[in-house]
Order: structure tokens, then C-alpha cells, then sequence
């Protein structure tokens, strides 16, 4: 990059004052900056007019930098001496050309009151402050940023217009200015970030009734795969505030918040009151949203290591508002929030998609484009999984005698590596530290279990008969708590 050439402007008011030019005009040299300065590149013989006339319109000069104490303000007024002859070349250049990025005033005097000497035609413009001597490194950063068209503040470059603004019904949860407090209060640590977070999920389960299908032109299916998309930018959102939770105040907040959040989303999951016609795919789409967010809630918790809180999370049951409608168990576990979609193996069938796990193919899709890579969701859907096979016994006492499926394993039959969790849980160390998120005392337990697997006595899920995959490997069985 060729060197920006810059002249400085400035009042020989003492020698202090010059010298302090000449120092700064050094410490622009040394940047890099091609300063053009009196001392140095005006010779004996030189027409002083010239010069100065020359480095203020040439357009081989970038930069012009104006040092600004009282003497040169009061110059530059009253057009007096060198300073006066190039004030009234800038003044012209500053007020008549379009482009005014090529002057700057470095202000290193206040007058009596407190204000910023500057000469009248510069009075309404911004210029860098050199008169606190604590703060000359953020001043002279400022001036080289200036220089070399490199701002502090970047504008971003600009984006397309979001999708669901293209759709003749638009969604909202209501929820980004209450996301934007939200993720300033975690990452600043604020004292009420509590009561923010609750106010968020709090309003993101109220307007979520808004993605409820009513209605529907032509298959239900293609209504499903719209409204999910719809959603995307509130499912990023909320992605975004589990991972600024477990970024910055995971050891402070309260996680039964998220507890309450799952607990009061599974009424979405049954048949509205007040409905006349009813199907029973008619709420795969909450079915689909509710069950992404479980998941993504669950990897991001792993990701982050935050094996306990998850423990005491599925550890939890989860209140069911509607078992008083339906006569059923008020208590479920954490395999509620894994659906089986009609829907979506209906369209499967009806376009001739020949895909063994359209939800699991929908989900790997979606995280494409996210901050979450899907092999984190794989790993959080196989941990589930395991945990749930683990507790099957004390499940089957229960209404909901469920195991977890995990639709996104379709994808795990040809891994030949272990997830990372249990890659490094090789280390008795990290193992102690895992284990609580199967909620085992022992690896003895896990082994079990595994041995299970190996003989055939417990059966993996599969897809189209022969599709499965090896839990032995995907866990690390041979392998596990096996060094120091």
C-alpha cells in the first residue's frame, strides 16, 4: 500500500509547541504515514506561498492535518501570517468541495471556558482531542485510523431483506428488543439479567401462538415447511441467548428459567379448546419447533460443559397442564419433548423423497447456516438417547413408557469415531466430570448397557429395517476412563 501523504498546518507559537509537532510528525513517519512538514521539506529558496498553496489543494496530498492551539486559531480568524494564508485556502477547500475528508483539526488548547480553539470555519466539524496528555494513545490512534480510512466503527456491510418480510403473512414473537437488552445485560453482567431472561422466554412462549396454522391452501405439509422457515430468525435468537448464557454468566443464572420455558411450551403440543376440526398433524409444527429447541438447548449445554446444570435440567420432570383435559400423568420427563411427525411422513411419501428421516434431514438443513454445527446436535440427540435407555425402567412406570428417538442419527450410521465428549472422556478425570449427564454412578453402568447393544439383547432404533447405528462406537465403549 502506497504511503498517504500528509501536511501538517500549524502555528510556530513556542518551542515547545514546535517541538511537540515534530515529535508527533516522527511518530506518524514511523506508522508509516508520509508527513509533510515545514521543518523538513521547506528549503532556503522555496516560495513560502507556494508551498503552503501547494500542500493544501494538491491533490497528491491525502491528509491534511491542522494542529490547533490558540495562536493558530486566532491566525486562521484573523487571517494573519503563514497560518492565515492556508486558512483561507482550507476554508475555501473545506466549505466549496463535496469531499471534506481530506482536513482534520488535532486540538491541543482549550480556551478559558473550557471549549476547543478552532477556527470559525471548522466550528461545526469533529476533530481529534490531543489536549489530555493521559490519553495521547487513543488520541494518535484516532489520527492514524483517520489517515489510513480505517474508523473505530465499521458500518456493516449491508444484508438482504429478511425472508419473512417476503411472505404475505408475517410472524413475530415480539421478542428482538427485549433479545437486544438481554444480550447487553449478560454480556455486562448486569444485576437484573435475571429478570430480563424471564421476561424474554416469558414473551417468546406468549407469541408463539402466532405460528399456529389455521389454515391451510393446498397440503398441510407445504403450510409446515413454510411456517418452520418463518421461524428460523427466533430460533437463532434464542440459540444466541443460551450461548451468551453459558459465555458469560453460567455460574450466576438461574437455568430453572429454561425449565419453566419447556414446561409452559408443551401446551402447543394439544389440541386447542376451542377447536372444531381437528387432525392429528395439525400441530407438527410445534412439534417440530419445540422439539429443535430441546435439542439445540441440550447441545449447546454440552458444548459449553455445563454437565451439571444439564443433569439437574433432565433430572427435572416437566409439569403438563393438559393432563387435567386428558386424565393423564401431570408429570412427564424430558422424552415428551421427542415427536413422531405424521406430517412430515406424508410428504416424505407423497413427493417421493425417499429419505428415511425427513425430520432428522430438516434439522441437519436448518443448522447448515447456524452457529451450532450439526454434529453437536447429533451428539446431544445419541447423549438423550443413551440416558433415556439407561432409565427405561424407571420411564416404564411412568404414562409416557418412552425411550428418546434420535431422528438425526440417521446420519451416524457410517461414523467410525466417537463424539468428542466421549473421546475425551478416555481421561477417568473428564469421565467423573461427563457421567452425571447419563446420570450414572459408575462406568460399570454404561457398560452394561453397551454389552446389551453388543450382544443384540437391546435393539437400536432403525430406519428402514437395516439403517442404524453403533452406540458402542459412537460412545467410545472400549475405550472409556481408560487413563489417568
Amino acid at each position: 500500500m502506497e504511503a498517504v501523504k500528509t501536511f501538517i498546518s500549524y502555528s510556530w507559537t513556542n518551542p515547545i509547541h514546535e517541538q511537540w509537532v515534530i515529535d508527533l510528525a516522527t511518530e506518524l513517519r514511523e506508522s508509516g504515514v508520509d508527513v509533510i512538514l515545514d521543518k523538513w521539506d521547506l528549503k532556503e529558496g522555496h516560495d513560502t506561498l507556494m508551498f503552503m498553496e501547494k500542500m493544501v489543494s494538491d491533490p497528491e496530498i491525502k491528509k491534511v492535518l491542522m494542529i490547533c492551539d490558540k495562536k493558530y486559531t486566532d491566525k486562521a480568524d484573523h487571517r494573519n501570517g503563514g497560518v492565515g494564508t492556508e486558512a483561507q485556502i482550507i476554508s475555501q477547500e473545506v466549505y466549496e468541495k463535496q469531499t471534506q475528508e481530506k482536513f482534520v483539526a488535532a486540538v491541543v488548547e482549550k480556551d478559558e471556558n473550557g471549549r476547543p480553539c478552532l477556527p470559525i470555519y471548522y466550528k461545526s466539524r469533529k476533530y481529534i482531542d490531543f489536549t489530555n496528555i493521559d490519553k495521547y494513545s487513543e488520541s494518535f490512534e484516532q489520527l492514524v485510523r483517520w489517515i489510513y480510512n480505517e474508523p473505530f466503527y465499521k458500518k456493516p456491510a449491508l444484508g438482504k431483506k429478511p425472508f419473512f418480510l417476503d411472505n404475505e403473512e408475517s410472524l413475530s414473537l415480539k421478542t428482538a428488543t427485549i433479545h437486544k437488552r438481554l444480550i447487553t445485560a449478560l454480556k455486562e453482567g448486569k444485576p437484573n439479567v435475571d429478570g430480563i431472561l424471564n421476561e424474554y422466554l416469558n414473551t417468546f412462549v406468549e407469541n408463539l401462538e402466532e405460528f399456529r396454522i389455521t389454515k391451510t391452501e393446498g397440503e398441510y405439509d407445504n403450510a409446515l415447511i413454510k411456517n418452520i422457515e418463518m421461524f428460523l430468525p427466533y430460533r437463532d435468537e434464542f440459540i444466541d441467548v443460551i450461548i451468551n448464557t453459558c459465555q458469560y454468566t453460567p455460574d450466576k443464572l438461574n437455568f430453572n428459567y429454561f425449565h419453566k420455558f419447556f414446561e409452559n411450551i408443551i401446551h402447543y403440543t394439544y389440541k386447542p379448546q376451542n377447536a372444531t376440526f381437528f387432525y392429528e398433524y395439525d400441530l407438527d409444527n410445534f412439534k417440530f419447533i419445540i422439539n429443535e429447541l430441546f435439542l439445540y438447548f441440550v447441545a449447546i449445554l454440552l458444548k459449553h460443559e455445563q454437565f451439571k446444570k444439564l443433569d439437574s435440567f433432565l433430572n427435572e420432570q416437566f409439569y403438563d397442564e393438559n393432563s387435567k383435559r386428558y386424565n393423564t400423568e401431570s408429570m412427564v420427563n424430558f422424552t415428551h419433548y421427542r415427536y413422531n411427525l405424521k406430517s412430515l411422513e406424508i410428504r416424505n411419501s407423497r413427493l417421493g423423497l425417499n429419505l428415511l428421516s425427513l425430520q432428522g434431514h430438516l434439522i441437519r438443513e436448518r443448522a447448515e447456516h447456524g452457529s451450532v454445527k450439526f454434529e453437536k446436535l447429533m451428539q446431544a440427540d445419541f447423549i438423550l438417547y443413551l440416558r433415556s435407555e439407561l432409565k427405561r425402567t424407571e420411564f416404564a412406570n411412568t404414562y409416557y413408557p418412552k425411550t428418546w428417538f434420535p431422528n438425526t442419527l440417521i446420519y451416524a450410521e457410517r461414523m467410525y469415531q466417537p463424539f468428542e465428549i466421549f473421546a475425551r472422556a478416555q481421561s477417568k478425570a473428564y469421565f467423573d466430570k461427563m457421567k452425571c449427564i447419563l446420570d450414572i454412578n459408575d462406568k460399570n453402568e454404561l457398560d452394561r448397557l453397551f454389552t446389551e447393544f453388543e450382544t443384540g439383547k437391546r435393539k437400536t432404533p432403525t430406519w428402514d429395517i437395516f439403517e442404524t447405528f453403533n452406540p458402542c462406537t459412537l460412545g467410545n465403549s472400549k475405550k472409556l476412563a481408560i487413563l489417568k
